[in-house]
């Protein structure tokens, strides 16, 4: 009995981190080397879902990149969170583009997408990438010596956040996490504000994008209200440590 709770508790959270993973557990409890049979199993999946996709109408977002559009961490490729559809692969491929073409040299770095199958099954902890049409863009960031490219104040390019006045006060159920004890671990960037209110009017003027979430005390002082640009609502995560967009 503890062996089936265990492994039904693997397959459990396998399967919210990578919608994929849990399926690749099952497979490898068929063999004695479970965590090679695992490793295999999963990488197999892994490149397998990438052919499968598009049936659902999702597309992988290329991991190996240099381009102006880049995968933010391998940790997004490997948990299977960087597909969309083909449509929004298309906004942010323009959207990296005309960032480079007036900042040459600017790296457009994604974060979380979706998962490559089914719609309604959540990404986790976001309350809405579940059908392949949301997005979120890390931070552009620069230093004394100016813009640094692919460069994001955490590791995965979240929580790291933004200090600002907000409305928002502390209520229950909220996805609204401060982390104050991380704050000071983070690499001391500084905004690129040019940069980031020129993605910000990129993604407002572009008529297939629906709406963008970032925080109300950035679209002020980034000067970049709009009728697309709104607030994400104080039960949702925090957006002033990246920027949201949608279909």
């Amino acid at each position: 009995m503890l062996r089936f709770i265990a492994n039904s508790s693997i397959v459990l959270v396998l399967t919210i981190l990578t919608q994929i993973g849990g399926v690749a557990w099952l497979i490898a409890l068929f063999f004695r080397q479970r965590i090679f049979a695992f490793i295999l199993a999963y990488a197999a999946l892994t490149a397998t879902a990438v052919w499968i996709a598009p049936i659902f109408g999702r597309v992988a977002l290329n991991c190996f990149d240099d381009g102006p559009l880049q995968v933010q961490s391998w940790m997004y490729c490997a948990l299977n969170r960087h597909y969309v559809t083909p449509e929004l692969r298309e906004v942010l491929i323009d959207t990296a583009e005309e960032m480079d073409r007036r900042y040459p040299g600017t790296e457009t770095l994604v974060l979380d997408a979706n998962f490559p199958f089914w719609d309604s099954f959540p990404l986790l902890p976001h309350l809405s990438h579940d059908d392949g049409e949301k997005v979120d863009l890390a931070f552009f960031y620069r230093d004394a010596t100016g813009y640094l490219p692919g460069a994001t104040r955490s590791p995965i390019g979240y929580f790291a956040f933004e200090p600002g006045p907000t409305d928002c006060n502390p209520r229950w159920p909220t996805l609204r996490w401060d982390f104050e004890v991380l704050q000071p671990l983070w690499r001391d960037y500084a905004l690129d504000e040019e940069r980031m209110a020129t993605v910000m009017r990129i993604l407002s003027n572009d008529e297939r994008v629906g709406k963008t979430f970032i925080e109300p005390h950035l679209v002020q002082s980034l000067q970049v209200a709009h009728p697309r640009v709104r607030f994400q609502g104080c039960r949702a995560a925090r957006h002033d440590d990246h920027i949201h967009f949608q279909l």
